[in-house]
């Protein structure tokens, strides 16, 4: 019995020994401006150490909300070596910058939508004031012909969307505001061929669609002569439309 108390009165001495050194700790942790609670990052959380700030988050949520339509920038539009009488002549020269703008826009996870020409062997389903163009199978932009192919160095890739249409807006008789609208997309980003014709009915339509913006970047778009790229380019403006070069965009 008397083993017990003196076991029990060395317990009771270690245990107020002990409690006197955390009272004593905590108290220079307390005056020393220091906290006895684990601080995080202000950007994390003890439950998610990848949280983002809420700016970045707002970016990534605009550029989901973005899609990004690469007009008719195929060889037959765009290729001299086609010798096709559908060529843009300023065409091949921005080739390279279209390819620069889908880099981005994919770094970024805006939906690429590639429209494309492509037509009935016969010319069928072309515009009346161009059938004279089509004859033994043969045409600009005829299905599975090599001037129906993108220009050298521009690949559809896993992720993107392939939409055919026949005449200049790619709003025209296709499915492109329905499958636009139900992915949730708001603003729209353009680049391609040609500004006069097939970007500008395509703008102005997505303007009348109330798309809330659409951008067409001015050095990623291009028209047979300057002079004919810049008077478009300044009617869109009119509209609201925005029109930055490549590098003001990506930054």
């Amino acid at each position: 019995m008397p083993s017990h108390l003196a076991l029990l009165s060395c317990l009771l001495v270690l245990v107020l020994s002990l409690d006197k050194f955390l009272l004593h700790y905590l108290k220079r942790r307390w005056h020393s401006g220091g906290s006895i609670i684990p601080r995080f990052p202000a950007t994390t959380s003890p439950f998610s150490f990848r949280s983002q700030p809420r700016h970045m988050a707002a970016v990534a949520g605009r550029w989901s909300e973005t899609a990004m339509l690469v007009i008719d920038m195929q060889k037959d539009f765009v290729d001299p070596a086609m010798a096709s009488p559908m060529l843009v002549a300023g065409g091949e020269a921005v080739v390279p910058a279209v390819a620069e703008a889908v880099a981005v826009a994919r770094e970024r996870g805006i939906f690429v939508v590639w429209v494309v020409r492509e037509h009935d062997p016969s010319g069928r389903d072309v515009e009346l004031f161009r059938r004279h163009l089509y004859s033994g199978g043969k045409g600009p932009t005829v299905k599975g012909l090599k001037g129906a192919e993108l220009a050298d160095g521009l690949v559809i890739k896993k992720g993107d969307y392939k939409l055919v249409k026949t005449r200049f807006s790619a709003f025209f008789a296709t499915h492109l505001d329905s499958v636009l609208k139900t992915l949730g997309i708001k603003n729209l980003v353009i680049v391609g061929v040609q500004t006069p014709n097939c970007i500008r009915q395509t703008v102005f339509d997505a303007v009348e669609l109330d798309y809330e913006k659409v951008t067409v970047l001015i050095d990623a778009t291009a028209a047979a002569r300057p002079d004919i790229h810049l008077s478009n380019i300044r009617d869109m403006k009119t509209i609201g439309v925005e029109t930055p070069t490549l590098e003001e965009w990506r930054r």
